[in-house]
């Protein structure tokens, strides 16, 4: 008899284990949680904690070099390797900072200084906010500066936000290709 409770026991606690893995797995790409019922994005608060490094790209610019790191919601880059396509709720931060640099033994090294601008995208594909200005072409779009961030910013996507991903429009808006951890392993 005690052997029957301790399997039934453990058979119970391998199953609300397994229920309580799967709920937190199906909650990876809730980015919806992010959006107010106006349609507003807000930034995640723990996005550099809980959320993917997806890749970096600098850009040199006579005005002011920048590091451009991208995040990705817990699940998106696995998911992405699978299909080929960003789930629907997730969530996309880049975080856009200034730099500096310094001859060191290394050479002439270049590392990110003070945050610009965070700029959050929440992929929608099935147009649940279409009548928001900051909801458009399979993405909710959204633009938070240094100076205030907290605030979201951008008034409209196709103004604010699509102008610099028009050349990766055929990469759904993304520019992939600067991004290691979508690629196939």
């Amino acid at each position: 008899m005690k052997f029957v409770s301790s399997v039934v026991l453990f058979t119970l606690i391998t199953v609300a284990g397994h229920e309580q893995l799967k709920s937190q797995a199906n909650n990876a790409h809730n980015g919806f949680d992010l959006v107010d019922e106006t349609g507003n994005i807000r930034k995640p608060s723990d996005f550099r904690d809980r959320y993917q490094a997806l890749g970096t790209y600098m850009v040199l610019d006579p005005k002011g070099n920048q590091m451009h790191l991208t995040y990705a919601s817990p699940g998106t880059a696995e998911s992405y390797r699978k299909t080929g396509k960003f789930p629907d709720g997730t969530v996309l931060v880049k975080e856009v900072f200034g730099t500096d640099h310094a001859q060191m033994t290394t050479g002439d090294a270049h590392w990110a200084s003070g945050t610009k601008v965070w700029f959050v995208m929440i992929k929608d594909e099935k147009g649940r906010n279409s009548s928001s200005p900051l909801w458009g072409d399979g993405w909710g779009w959204a633009l938070f500066k240094s100076d205030a961030p907290d605030k979201q910013v951008a008034t409209d996507y196709k103004k604010d936000c699509l102008g610099c991903h028009i050349p990766a429009r055929g990469m759904d808006w993304v520019y992939v290709q600067g991004y290691p951890a979508l690629a196939s392993k």
